[in-house]
């Protein structure tokens, strides 16, 4: 079952990561909002690849470290685990306000706009928040990376 959970959370951070890098440079790509189709478009990806593979690999490497800590009792006093499920709930909460969120939003807003349901005015000029976010949650989910990989000897927690 550690081996599974193991398996599980490193697939879950290659898709997360993948998702994010993908992220990053699909919004380098991103037109301005004055060309509505293309800008809807690529709102409409931005969107897709937000939901269908940024969240359910941010879900799953989730899950799977915290039943892994669950699971194995070296892990309950290994300090480097403990700093990755801190960080990993960063990631969670971040990920869900300022990426998640505001692609999706902004998919339905430029999709509505479209449509003509609603002003074209309305929608976002930038969206360099959300690729600075993007940047951060990537360095903080390599720093998971190598806290994974190198478990260095942080404090030791009592048993």
């Amino acid at each position: 079952m550690r081996r599974l959970m193991k398996f599980l959370h490193t697939l879950g951070a290659i898709g997360l990561m993948g998702a994010m890098a993908c992220l990053v440079v699909l919004l380098g790509f991103v037109p301005k909002p004055a060309s509505l189709k293309e800008y809807a478009l690529m709102s409409a990806a931005l969107g897709g690849v937000a939901t269908w593979v940024f969240f359910p690999s941010l879900a799953l490497t989730l899950i799977a470290g915290l039943l892994a800590i669950a699971l194995n009792r070296a892990y309950h006093s290994a300090g480097w685990a403990w700093a990755k499920l801190a960080t990993g709930i960063v990631i969670f909460e971040w990920g869900f306000t300022a990426v998640l969120g505001p692609l999706q939003e902004e998919a339905e807003a430029s999709a509505r706009a479209l449509s003509g349901e609603a002003d074209a005015a309305a929608l976002v000029l930038s969206l360099s928040a959300e690729r600075t976010s993007l940047w951060v949650l990537l360095a903080v989910a390599a720093a998971n990376v190598v806290l994974g990989i190198w478990r260095p000897r942080l404090t030791r927690l009592p048993d």
